[in-house]
């Protein structure tokens, strides 16, 4: 039985994620003059204890060509060699905003607090809010500003390329992060204004207005919020008065997110549980869904050793059909599809982490992260302006992004989406 059940959740799990790159598109990357002027942008980093990571993000910054952008890094009361290494950044190149952090009032979280200080102080007319282990091509910049004033969107995420040094990165990170796409919606969906349930954004990569930005409060809105870039982008599609688009922009930055099991561990224990906005039997379900895509080879070899041949081959081929799946999905965003031999192990420990995250905050203990500690409950706060009912009559109410969608395709660089 339980190899029957594994086998029909890995067919359910290939014909659901089976479209979910539908709608999924390139940003390219563009290295010459564009062909408008471009507004001028502020790019806002936050960065605690981030001296691994933050010069070599700082570089790529101060590097953007074909833009008028100026840099501001928030140095969220770093313990580390950050400041420091900021310090000197600073002498070598006088254009560098180094902000120090004010103390974390209550009620915020670290990073949205950071981003909120870096907001204050931008003049550009678009923010881009990048974080400090990413590392961006010359041209990005530009690239990604052309594309959503071309798209006339008011804001832009992207699926950034992920590094993966250690083991513990290539068995997990193509799965957890592949898995939160699939469970988002195809991109069509995410794209689409009139589907405010279906909103993602990457936090790594954050292009949008100041006009968007200042109309939906800010990060004041998100200051609660652990997952604030999940937080944001449902925020913006249930106000209705702006558009979001989220594509593939694995030419445009890398990121690498984690070094290590235990940073793995912690970072998405931080972020399963309000995520799911705190629905336990959801958290359960996708735990006993994760469980039987991790079971086959185990059932494979059990039936094997027991002299049933069936069932080892019904086993081995539910495994079979969710490695291929994961395969599809992870070269689509431009993760190595080798990894997906991986997956069994993989979808095991993200099941693990989401029982962890449950645990942790019902327990009382909460969440850490970068040194502090935060219950891990999903924030009751939301902007003022998240208006859901624009969302039910945008074209009535002359909403742009709904007469974008329902009028005329968008087209950028002989892309149609």
């Amino acid at each position: 039985m339980l190899t029957h059940l594994s086998a029909a959740v890995a067919l359910a799990f290939a014909a659901r994620t089976a479209r979910f790159d539908a709608g999924w598109f390139d940003i390219p990357l563009i290295d010459a003059s564009p062909m408008q002027a471009l507004p001028p942008i502020s790019i806002i980093v936050p960065a605690r204890n981030e001296a691994r990571s933050i010069e070599r993000c700082v570089r790529s910054l101060l590097a953007q060509r074909h833009v008028d952008a100026e840099i501001i890094v928030v140095d969220d009361r770093s313990e580390d060699a950050t400041p420091q290494i900021l310090a000197q950044l600073a002498l070598e190149f006088p254009q560098l905003r180094v902000l120090s952090g004010e103390s974390l009032p209550e009620g915020w979280v670290g990073k949205p607090w950071a981003l909120h200080q870096g907001a204050r102080y931008a003049r550009g007319d678009w923010y881009l809010f990048t974080d400090a282990d990413s590392r961006h091509e010359p041209a990005a910049t530009a690239s990604a500003l052309s594309f959503a004033l071309g798209a006339q969107t008011d804001a832009l995420s992207i699926v950034t390329a992920q590094e993966l040094g250690s083991f513990w990165e290539r068995a997990t990170l193509p799965f957890i992060l592949a898995m939160i796409l699939y469970a988002s919606g195809t991109f069509e969906q995410i794209n689409d204004p009139l589907q405010p349930e279906r909103a993602l954004a990457n936090g790594q990569y954050i292009l949008v207005s100041r006009a968007a930005y200042d109309g939906l409060g800010g990060h004041a809105a998100l200051r609660g919020e652990l997952v604030d870039d999940v937080s944001f982008a449902r925020n913006l599609k249930a106000d209705g008065r702006f558009r979001l688009l989220l594509g593939g922009g694995t030419r445009l930055a890398r990121v690498r997110m984690y070094h290590s099991f235990g940073e793995i561990w912690e970072g998405f224990t931080k972020n399963l549980f309000v995520g799911a906005r705190g629905n336990v039997p959801a958290l359960l379900g996708a735990v006993a869904y994760m469980t039987a895509l991790s079971a086959p080879p185990v059932l494979a070899l059990r039936a094997a050793l027991r002299g049933r041949s069936y069932e080892s081959a019904e086993a081995l081929a539910a495994a079979a059909t969710t490695v291929v799946t994961m395969m599809h999905g992870i070269g689509v965003v431009g993760m190595p599809r080798a990894t997906a031999f991986l997956q069994p192990l993989g979808t095991a420990i993200l099941a693990a982490l989401a029982v962890n995250s449950t645990l942790r905050v019902l327990s009382g203990r909460g969440v850490t992260w970068r040194g502090r500690r935060y219950s891990g409950r999903p924030s009751s706060r939301r902007t003022e302006n998240a208006v859901p009912e624009h969302s039910v009559a945008l074209k009535d109410m002359g909403c742009r992004s709904c007469e974008l969608m329902t009028t005329k395709p968008d087209t950028h660089h002989g892309k149609t989406y």
